[in-house]
C-alpha cells in the first residue's frame, strides 16, 4: 500500500495532537471493523469561530494523518464552514489516500460533526445540516473488506 508523502509527514509529525481543557465541543467516533478511534476537541469563540482544535487518535497511520489535517482544515473557520469539510476534502488535503484507507477520512469528517453536535447541544443552538451522531459510531465505514487496520 502506497501512502503519499503528506500522509507520512502528518503521521510521523502530527499537528494539533492533544486535548483542550473545557472544550466547547468534543466528538468521539470509531470504526469497530478496523479498531480506529478518533476524538476531536474544539475551542469555539462567541462568534462561532473555531479558535483551536486538537485530536487524540488510536489507529493506523492514515487515521492519525486524517485527524491531524482535519484540525488544520477547521481552525480559524466558522462552525458553518467546518460543516463543509468533507471526507473528500480531508483526503485531498493529504494528496490522496489508498482506497482501503478512505474510511479514515470519513472518520475525520464524522469526528468534526460529532464535536460540532456536542457544541450545539451545550449551546442550545441548531447548526444547519448537522445531524446527531450515530450511537454506534460505525456508520459509512463498511467500504472495504480489508481487515488489516
Amino acid at each position: 500500500m502506497q501512502y503519499s508523502e503528506k500522509v507520512m509527514e502528518y503521521f510521523m509529525n502530527p499537528k494539533n495532537m492533544g486535548e483542550i481543557e473545557e472544550a466547547s465541543g468534543v466528538g468521539v467516533v470509531g470504526n469497530a471493523k478496523c479498531g480506529d478511534i478518533m476524538k476531536i476537541y474544539l475551542d469555539i469563540d462567541d462568534d462561532g469561530i473555531i479558535k483551536d482544535a486538537k485530536f487524540k487518535t488510536f489507529g493506523c497511520g492514515a487515521a492519525v494523518a486524517t485527524s491531524s489535517i482535519s484540525t488544520e482544515l477547521i481552525i480559524g473557520k466558522s462552525v458553518e464552514e467546518a460543516m463543509g469539510v468533507t471526507n473528500k476534502a480531508v483526503a485531498e488535503a493529504l494528496d490522496g489516500l489508498p482506497p482501503v484507507k478512505m474510511h479514515c477520512s470519513l472518520l475525520a469528517e464524522d469526528a468534526i460533526h460529532a464535536a460540532l453536535w456536542d457544541y450545539s447541544q451545550k449551546k442550545g443552538i441548531t447548526i444547519d445540516g448537522l445531524e446527531p451522531p450515530d450511537d454506534d459510531h460505525d456508520h459509512h465505514h463498511d467500504l472495504d473488506d480489508d481487515d488489516d487496520e
